[in-house]
């Protein structure tokens, strides 16, 4: 049986290797090979004696995902990848680029969702599986490849500066993090280990539907993981009808979690909130949201709904979406709306559910 190499840390990689008869350094080099070189053949691995790659080639597997197709869109600066997981599930992954600098990849953390959601694709699947941490952390090494060669030609092409490398994380793909919070989190601590990928904790944020147990315990982690909760409503009848978890965590537990967040790590808060014509777009409730959120180190980020196949719901219009904006932050709660990417290739917030979109234009990668 094949030995997953993105699922050991540095730890494991030194028993496992040591266990080959091989000395407690070459777990080093072989970490940096993964997470600084991002090296996905052990043969490129020539700092290894030959006899340690032969051995890497047929005893171990350097990932575990298959890309089954990749899309683009936004004249290439959003690109999405449909993986076919072990056992048979599938699941994506987006990277976005925002020239001139930034380059964020969204992760997806399970293969479907449980949380059943109203407006979102991947909450119709149900759960299908968690996704391992190695399967978490191949999603970002397999974006970084792709920037460090291709960043050069795509900036000559667009004659704009691309970023040869992923500037931010945003865990707000497929599936609800904190339903899967210890293989996240492994994830997380290796994608930011200096000896590794080493990408500040800054730059990532994690999105949760409102697991309060997940709120408070990430509050008490040792990195400053940035937070976003899903909120999409003011009142608890509201979020209920939206979001089946109010029945679990309702809005007075959530804020109470995320009162405890904040105290913990200064940090501010995001809530996402969807929009949805006649739903949550009132000016009414607007004024709910600010006078909920008043006060608190916040902001409010304002999502227009993306299409999802079979749902009866319609997206807010624009001046109902800017009308709301302004009731939001007349209580003085900081509030944008969020830029849309992605939405023709269904790469968009909430449409991920491993669906292609049948207008776009598909490459089929084989590795």
């Amino acid at each position: 049986m094949h030995v997953s190499l993105y699922e050991l840390d540095q730890t494991l990689l030194k028993a496992v290797l040591q266990e080959w008869g091989q000395p407690a350094f070459r777990a080093k080099q072989l970490y940096k090979q993964l997470y600084s070189q991002l090296a996905s053949d052990p043969q490129q691995m020539t700092d290894l004696p030959q006899k340690l790659r032969d051995e890497l080639s047929s005893r171990a597997a350097i990932g575990n995902l298959t890309c089954v197709r990749e899309q683009t869109a936004d004249d290439g600066l959003t690109r999405k990848v449909l993986w076919s997981l072990p056992g048979g599930a599938v699941v994506e992954s987006v990277l976005m680029i925002y020239p001139p600098d930034r380059a964020t990849v969204c992760v997806s953390t399970q293969a479907g969702c449980a949380m059943g959601c109203v407006f979102c694709a991947t909450g119709k699947l149900g759960l299908l599986r968690n996704i391992e941490t190695g399967e978490i952390i191949e999603q970002v090494i397999f974006f970084e490849r792709y920037l460090r060669q291709h960043a050069a030609e795509l900036s000559h092409r667009l004659d704009v500066p691309i970023p040869d490398h992923i500037t931010n994380l945003v865990f707000m793909g497929m599936g609800e993090p904190f339903a899967n919070y210890d293989r996240w989190w492994r994830a997380v601590e290796r994608l930011n280990d200096q000896q590794g990928f080493n990408l500040g904790a800054r730059h990532m944020t994690v999105s949760t539907v409102g697991l309060v147990q997940g709120i408070r315990r990430l509050a008490d982690e040792g990195l400053q993981i940035n937070l976003a909760v899903s909120l999409h409503a003011p009142n608890n009848a509201l979020r209920s009808a939206l979001m089946p978890v109010n029945d679990r965590f309702d809005i007075d537990d959530l804020l109470d979690a995320v009162r405890y967040y904040i105290e913990r790590t200064n940090r501010r808060v995001s809530f996402e909130y969807v929009l949805l014509e006649g739903k949550n777009d009132t000016p009414e409730l607007a004024a709910q949201l600010g006078a909920l959120l008043k006060g608190m180190l916040c902001h409010v980020n304002l999502i227009p709904w993306n299409p999802v196949p079979g749902t009866p719901l319609e997206r807010s219009h624009r001046e109902r979406v800017l009308a709301f904006q302004q009731g939001v932050q007349a209580a003085g709660v900081p509030c944008t709306v969020r830029v849309e990417r992605g939405v023709e290739i269904a790469a968009a917030c909430g449409q991920l559910a491993a669906i292609p979109s049948p207008t776009s234009p598909i490459e089929l990668h084989a590795r």
